[in-house]
Formats: structure tokens, sequence, C-alpha cells
């Protein structure tokens, strides 16, 4: 995988974990449960901050924990095989994204268990410290990790194709593009917009979200498949 292949994937990985909603739909819902309780503005935007904090800091330890050891074990050298199991399930995950990321009806209720679902609820109704915000953006994306990891895992494989002194760099970028979303959505509310405005937008966009996230995955499966084993396996065989 030569640097310009390498730093595609990072991106496309980075763009389609950047779509995936739990940290936005609770930054939201904690926004909105502060403002009815009539909580102070630089209050709202303290817990806000911190919920970004906690989520930029896990996936920050997550990628450099996965590029460790990936480098560290040279998974970025084993066989065609591997290339072949991450791009199925890419193309899996794109499929089940396509099919129950979001639930049936309005809103945006997402695809994790009722069940957690209430508990998350019960948790920003009860965050008032910065702390605590801090720790439901780390659980957020903890929960999310069923379809966060296999794109950040691809992401970490092409990063282990940079030079030494391109990988931090690498590193860093990925997590500042894939926390894009929920930047997006705490500047605008520092910014004073209205809750109720971006939680319609939210509503309007799902589903072209839900299908650029899954066709997004479609897309860097076959990419990979298509530079990762159809090319090395067709140079191996001496096809020019």
């Amino acid at each position: 995988m030569d640097t310009f292949t390498a730093l595609s994937v990072i991106a496309l990985a980075a763009l389609i974990h950047a779509s995936f909603q739990l940290g936005v739909s609770t930054i939201t819902l904690l926004s909105s449960h502060g403002a009815g309780k009539k909580v102070a503005a630089g209050k709202i935007s303290r817990l806000v901050g911190s919920f970004l904090a906690g989520t930029i800091t896990v996936t920050t330890f997550l990628v450099f924990a996965l590029l460790y050891f990936t480098t560290t074990l040279e998974l970025w050298q084993k066989p065609n095989s591997l290339w072949t199991a991450i791009s199925g399930a890419l193309a899996a995950l794109g499929i089940a994204v396509w099919i129950f990321y979001y639930r049936r009806g309005t809103g945006t209720p997402l695809w994790i268990p009722r069940a957690f679902a209430r508990f998350l609820t019960a948790r920003v109704r009860s965050t008032s410290l910065s702390v605590e915000a801090f720790s439901l953006g780390l659980t957020t994306v903890i929960a999310e990790l069923p379809f966060m990891i296999t794109p950040m895992i691809t992401a970490t494989l092409a990063l282990a194709f940079l030079p030494a002194d391109l990988q931090v760099l690498g590193a860093f970028g990925y997590v500042a593009v894939a926390s894009l979303g929920i930047i997006v959505v705490a500047v605008l509310i520092g910014g004073g917009h209205n809750i109720s405005h971006i939680q319609r937008w939210r509503e309007a966009n799902k589903h072209f979200l839900q299908f650029a996230a899954g066709t997004g995955l479609v897309v860097l499966a076959f990419y990979l498949y298509v530079n990762q084993v159809v090319a090395v396996a067709a140079a191996g065989a001496g096809i020019q």
C-alpha cells in the first residue's frame, strides 16, 4: 500500500466514523435536558465541552492502542487473508448500517438496546458535573464500538504503511476527522443555536446519513479488496 492509498483509506474510515450518531444524540440530549432545567448557558457549554473531551480522549487512546498492536505484531504484513477478512467485515457492516442502524419510526432512535438507551438517558439526566459529562463521553464511544471498531482497525492498518514520522500525525488526523460530527454540534450549541433546530435537521437527514455511512463502508471494502488482495495477487502472478 503506497502513501496515497494509505491516506485515502484513513480519511474515508475517519469520515465513516464521524457519521455515526450515538455521540451526537447524547450531546444533544445533554444540552436539551440542561436547557429544560433552566441550567445556565455557561454551565451547559462546560458540560458539552467535557463530553467532547471524553469522546476525543477515548477515541485517541483506542487509535493509538490499535496502532501499537498493529505495528508491534506487524499485522499489516500478514497474508492477503487478513485483507480479505477486513474487506468482508467492512462490507457486512455497511449492509448492517443500511438495514438497522436507525430504528423504524419518527425521531432518531438508534440501534442500541432499549435497556441501554434508558440507562444512557438516566445518566444524562443525572449529569451535573464536568467529570460526569466526561465519563458520559467515554461511555458513548465504547457503546458504539460494534460499529466503530472495524473502520478504526482498518485505519490503523493503513497507518502502519506510512513512514514513522507520519504515523502520529495520521493518527491525530483520524481522531480529528472522526470527531468532526460531535465537534460541529458542540460548536453550534456553544454558539447559542436552538437544540430543536439541530434535532430537526438530524431527523430530516437521518436516511441520507445512514445511506452515506453504509455506502462508505461498502466502497472502502471494495477499495481495500482491489488494492490489497486483487492487485497483490496479480503482481505475485506476474500479471502487469
